[in-house]
């Protein structure tokens, strides 16, 4: 799969889980049936929620994006919808062309520890994906223990 593919994969669950969360409270507090609507698209959109930052962290440093640009794309997922758009943008402006970067190049930043790091993590495929899913899930139970945000 392209950095291209997963973040836009990311990005569309991110928007469609939006579209849950925004169900799920009409149906709480428009319809009255209770809070579980919000707790359970509440849950699914905090878990896409922190899998979509972290694929664009992931991205982002592949496709040597600068910092400013890796935090716009997070902060965009706290606007409902604006990871669409963001995308949009991303692809029409080059950021997400290319591949993954498996080979070191003359790129100085291929030649640091993070760089070699990062390279190792794209050769070993199921390491990285448990390693991020992991951060996930660590993530999402930190979330848990704060306690879910408080709507009413």
């Amino acid at each position: 799969m392209s950095p291209r593919l997963l973040y836009r994969v990311l990005a569309v669950a991110e928007a469609i889980t939006w579209t849950l969360l925004i169900a799920g409270m009409l149906l709480k507090y428009a319809a009255g049936v209770g809070d579980w609507p919000v707790v359970v698209a509440g849950s699914v959109h905090g878990f896409v929620f922190i899998s979509y930052a972290i694929t664009a962290a992931l991205v982002g440093v592949n496709q040597r994006w600068r910092f400013p640009v890796i935090v716009l794309a997070v902060v965009t997922a706290i606007v409902p919808y604006a990871t669409i758009p963001f995308d949009l943008w991303a692809d029409r402006s080059g950021r997400l062309d290319g591949a993954w970067r498996t080979q070191a190049t003359d790129d100085p930043r291929d030649h640091t520890w993070f760089g070699r790091l990062f390279r190792w993590m794209l050769g070993h495929v199921p390491v990285l994906v448990g390693s991020l899913a992991v951060l996930a899930v660590v993530i999402m139970a930190g979330l848990l223990l704060i306690g879910p945000p408080k709507l009413s």
